[in-house]
């Protein structure tokens, strides 16, 4: 049986032993307390490795760390001291908790002194001027006339769609079915064209361990404007050995954490050079209103991809270096659209924001991109406190420089003009993607492509931002644009617009379009026979109409219906014309 320790501590009372309090002390407890200590060193090295918090104390995320590492030591002196079958040495762990529990105490205070002091009631002027923001320019001489040549017509999803086409090519260097394509998007400006680009990533844990050795063997390239979607390959030798989809050392943020462990860093961005070298754009972050306020960025650690090198740079250096000006964005639309509230709310103070509401402004739900020059401008609509239904005026801001300007504007929301215009051709339940604002001979008007339920391009739409009576769509653009210059001339509204140009300009990206349409055919048909197999840990299905004996495959992932699909169901497939008893499906409606 373990001997019995009694410790006598704490002073009070006014006679001998008053005042005074036992306690149970387990045996070996020194032993048990080093232990305690040096678990919880290693405990809080193993949390640093996965948390990779900023030893920065303008972070939520330091003190939070901290706060594990008291609660491991806590929880190991429990678990040591024996006090979970002992409910007598309780009182020994709460007496040597004492230290831990001030610390989390002063953390807390810290946190919350931090939070009064960054807190908008008491610095809504502060907030206001994060961002300049320049409201003199003029809509139609500031923002240049539409090049239908250079108009994006994809949105991320729609790219999405289109860069998985491009796996196959993968064949070529004998690693098919070993990756995906990422989900994180980056648009930038690359060689003057507006493309969304974006890393392949590991098809699952197992094929991270067969290729981690090696790395990513390139990224994709989608043109927001042909619609051609390419697998770039690096030079042989050359991989992507640091990603987001890499573990251990060489993921991204641990591999940049532990060069700066004291920076803030925003999400990283993934953006190619003129000669098409991948690097990783990582924002540096400062909190510059109190302890916690006032999110800006104020630098970037730029790392190569393929061999982790790493150089920071400071915004200005980023805003005026020759060398640097193929980076299109440092700032986040998440930062700029914060940034673009605390300036339309609190310039009168805090209390207007909620009284009375004078002059209060606020971006609307949503943004797009626009290629201005060589620089990405986030777009966003803009309206006054209480109104969601019509927008105010728009603002552009640069992503790299965060140069803003806002245009008076008045007119319909971008959601408006999305049901608008999937209202005008609701028999075919196209969606309407997120508008784009062009200018078309000063008039500002929304552009959208609507899109099937394969996120595939089927129509275009146009909707004039002050008139929004005004919603056209068409097969074509050039089509679409005549029918909106006539819409226009309806309403008294007339502009000048050579559509015979829009014709030349866009034919080209229209061919490729046909292109890729001429490329599917379609079957229609009765299910006879249904087989599945796993193969690359993906579930695909086989689909035999009508008894021909010619057998359709499709992943799981990639059409969810075959689950649920039976023997007699009338059905139509999509696929890439060719030969032989299994033939790949593009999509089963």
């Amino acid at each position: 049986m373990e001997p019995i320790k009694v410790d006598f501590g704490g002073k009070g009372g006014s006679g001998k032993g008053k005042g005074k309090s036992a306690y149970l002390v387990p045996d070996k407890a020194g032993l048990k307390l080093i232990i305690s200590i040096v678990g919880t060193v290693i405990g809080a090295i193993v949390a640093y490795y996965f948390m990779l918090p900023p030893l920065n104390f303008k972070s939520t995320d330091t003190y939070m760390y901290f706060g594990v590492v008291l609660a491991i030591f806590v929880f190991l002196l429990v678990l040591t001291s024996g006090a979970v079958a002992r409910p007598e040495y309780v009182e020994y762990v709460k007496k040597k908790s004492i230290v831990p529990i001030i610390i989390a105490g002063i953390l807390v205070v810290i946190v919350g002194i931090g939070m009064v002091i960054s807190s908008v009631f008491f610095r809504a002027k502060t907030y206001s001027e994060i961002i300049s923001v320049d409201e003199t320019k003029s809509f139609a001489s500031d923002i240049q006339e539409t090049d239908f040549s250079s108009v994006p017509v994809l949105d991320t999803e729609a790219a999405s769609v289109l860069a998985n086409r491009t796996l196959g090519d993968l064949a070529a260097i004998g690693k098919v079915s070993q990756f995906e394509i990422s989900t994180e998007f980056t648009q930038i400006n690359y060689k003057n064209n507006p493309v969304k680009v974006t890393t392949l990533a590991y098809g699952d844990v197992f094929k991270w361990l067969k290729n981690t050795s090696t790395g990513l063997p390139g990224y994709v390239v989608v043109n927001m404007v042909t619609q051609k979607a390419e697998l770039v390959t690096l030079p042989e030798g050359e991989y992507i050995r640091y990603s987001t989809n890499e573990h251990f050392g060489k993921y991204l943020m641990r591999h940049v954490r532990f060069a700066y462990p004291t920076y803030i860093f925003d999400t990283p961005r993934f953006e190619i050079d003129e000669e098409g070298r991948p690097f990783w754009l990582c924002p540096v972050l400062d909190k510059t209103i109190g302890l916690f306020g006032g999110t800006d960025v104020i630098g970037v650690v730029m790392v190569d991809a393929i061999t982790g090198e790493m150089i920071e740079y400071t915004v200005d250096e980023v805003k005026n270096s020759d060398n640097l000006q193929w980076i299109d964005g440092i700032y986040s639309e998440d930062i700029l659209v914060e940034q673009f509230n605390y300036y339309g709310q609190y310039q009168k103070g805090f209390i207007n924001s909620i009284i009375g509401q004078d002059g209060v402004r606020m971006a609307t739900q949503g943004e797009n991109f626009l290629a201005q020059g060589d620089d990405v401008y986030m777009y966003t609509g803009v309206t006054s406190a209480g109104n969601d239904q019509a927008i105010i005026g728009f603002v552009l801001i640069n992503m790299r420089t965060k140069d803003a300007s806002f245009y008076d504007v008045s007119g319909a929301t971008e959601y408006s003009a999305q049901i608008s215009a999937q209202g005008a051709v609701q028999d075919y339940k196209y969606e309407a993607t997120f508008p784009i604002l062009l200018n078309i001979n000063g008039q500002p008007t929304y552009f959208m492509t609507l899109k099937d339920s394969g996120d595939l391009v089927k129509r275009y739409a146009m909707v004039n931002v002050q008139n929004y009576q005004v919603v056209v769509t068409g097969e074509k653009i050039s089509e679409c644009t005549e029918a909106y210059v006539n819409s226009l001339k309806q309403n008294n509204i007339n502009i000048n617009v050579d559509i015979d140009k829009i014709e030349d300009a866009t034919q080209n990206n229209e061919n490729i379009e046909n292109d890729e349409q001429i490329k599917l055919a379609e079957v229609k048909g009765t299910v006879s026979d249904i087989r599945t197999a796993v193969i690359d840990g993906n579930s695909v299905y086989f689909i035999e109409l009508d008894s021909k004996g010619v057998y359709y495959s499709i992943k799981a992932s990639e059409a969810e219906g075959v689950v649920i699909m039976k023997i007699g169901d009338e059905i139509t497939i999509a696929y890439e014309k060719g030969e032989g008893n299994i033939i790949e499906a593009e999509s089963i409606e």
